[in-house]
């Protein structure tokens, strides 16, 4: 097997040990994605009456759900951490107690994978397959989860269906209003306005139109536009402000051609082309798009965007070069292990809109990437980020919990301790806040050593003092993906 120890300067494993939950078949794989910290759980589970060390907030009511790559069948092609189906892990908080589950996203690749008990798709390493139904590639859900209208969302981040979930059991929902209204495939990382309620989403492919743009009204009201675009590329994100969005255009492309003769996408960092961000009205079109031009570079993820004056401003989590840098000595493996590496920065780019010019500037140097925020200002210019330090550049190692803030650099650490790595954490606001901060961060923790798993829940306000409370989980909880808190106020 890989030894990912030596790779990394890290180990993600208890001595090279498999988790007694994973599957038998991940032993004879050579895959550090399917192995220690990645290694996937392939049982559903139910519990409640979870032990709790210190005091649960008894104001904290609702659910922390979080997706995740999670393969259910041993890969039939080279396996990348991204080809995992979709699992959505949940805790769900209640005057003082806790209760956990996990479930499947039932996608229709997953439910077809089920009928025949082995895998059908290759995945995105390739080569590619079109004769396959629906296309290449499977849409696992395994990205991101939003909450609207009563209803949490599975997505994905290669756009694809909105995939319904029950907020309270996790059980995949056949579709629905929602669903069913969205002609186009939906992106991850597509938004939910607090204020108006407005689903501001994006699509991406690789064939004309390269992007799509709209805007889903409470009142069911549609408005798409196809964005204009010079080939296939790779967003993973969109800004929002009460009045634009922002849509990203970054030199990373895979080059046409190449694709249709082998049926392999191997993206390139283009160095002498610039990152365009392109500014449109909420309900603009294609015509209404206003492109800035900034020094090259990728983002995965948008912490903020608000409204200043003449100028929007951006904030993000910048990558300044993305370059595949494979390694030899990792074989077959080199393009995904080199591909997959995350470095980011907290980055600003602020476009003015009337004069036309731009600047940005680095806001730190700390890799630290999957940034939250209080979702109450979203769109508004705001003070605190909540994300994860990333010490090895390799996806979810996170090992301390950060609270930035963006006006003045001013950092809140807590470190997870030894072999300990946590999940994206989402913010819940207390009831009756009036500080943006005033709430609760929380964060599923798995620690390698003995592969136990945790929530941690801390005061917004003293992330450094560590956690107000622990709950423990009797089950494993993997590496994995995006996360979000839903009210119990907003259950259907």
């Amino acid at each position: 097997m890989l030894d990912i120890t030596n790779r990394y300067g890290k180990t993600l494993s208890a001595a090279g040990t498999r988790p007694s939950d994973a599957p038998a078949w991940i032993d004879t794989i050579d895959n550090p994605y399917l192995h220690g910290l990645y290694a996937p759980v392939t049982q559903e589970h139910s519990a409640g009456e979870l032990k709790v060390d210190g005091k649960l907030p008894e104001d904290l009511n609702g659910a922390y759900f979080r997706n995740g790559p999670n393969s259910r069948l041993a890969p039939i092609n080279r396996y990348h951490w991204f080809d995992g189906d979709g699992m959505v892990h949940g805790l769900w908080f209640e005057n003082g107690t806790a209760r956990y589950g996990n479930r499947y996203v039932n996608t229709r690749g997953f439910a077809q994978e089920q009928k025949t008990d082995a895998a059908i798709w290759g995945g995105v390493l390739g080569p590619f397959d079109f004769k396959l139904p629906g296309g290449p590639l499977k849409d696992t859900a395994n990205t991101d989860l939003i909450s609207l209208d009563g209803r949490l969302y599975a997505l994905w981040y290669e756009s694809g269906k909105l995939y319904p979930l029950n907020p309270q059991t996790l059980e995949t929902l056949d579709s629905d209003a929602l669903s069913a209204a969205m002609p186009h495939r939906i992106s991850a990382h597509s938004k939910v306005d607090p204020n108006t309620g407005e689903f501001v989403f994006f699509g991406y492919g690789d064939r004309a139109p390269y992007m799509r743009y709209g805007v889903l009204k409470p009142d069911g009201t549609l408005h798409t536009t196809d964005i204009t675009l010079p080939g296939p590329r790779r967003p993973h994100d969109i800004g929002v402000t009460p009045r634009y969005s922002i849509l990203h255009d970054f030199p990373v492309f895979f080059d046409p051609e190449f694709f249709k003769k082998t049926g392999k996408r191997i993206p390139l960092f283009h160095k002498d082309v610039p990152t365009r961000y392109g500014v449109i009205p909420r309900f603009g079109t294609d015509a209404d798009v206003r492109w800035f031009e900034f020094e090259p570079c990728y983002m995965l993820h948008v912490v903020n965007c608000w409204e200043e004056g003449d100028e929007v401003v951006m904030i993000g989590c910048r990558n300044p070069d993305p370059s595949l840098s494979p390694n030899k000595a990792d074989g077959k493996l080199a393009a995904m292990l080199s591909g997959i590496k995350l470095r980011a920065n907290l980055h600003e780019w602020r476009m003015n809109l009337v004069t036309g010019e731009t600047s940005e500037r680095a806001l730190d140097d700390v890799n630290a990437e999957f940034p939250m925020i209080a979702p109450h200002v979203m769109g508004h210019k705001n003070r605190f980020a909540y994300l994860h330090a990333i010490p090895h550049e390799i996806p979810a190692t996170f090992d301390a919990l950060l609270k930035v803030d963006i006006h003045t650099g001013k950092t809140q650490r807590y470190d997870y301790g030894p072999g300990v790595y946590g999940s994206e954490a989402p913010f819940a606001a207390r009831p009756g806040a009036t500080e943006e901060d005033d709430g609760y961060v929380m964060s599923f923790v798995t620690d390698t050593r003995d592969w136990s798993s945790r929530c941690l829940v801390f005061d917004a306000q003293h992330i450094s003092e560590g956690p107000v409370a622990t709950v423990h989980i009797p089950f494993r909880v993997p590496a994995g993906f995006h996360a979000t808190w839903m009210d119990a106020s907003e259950w259907a």
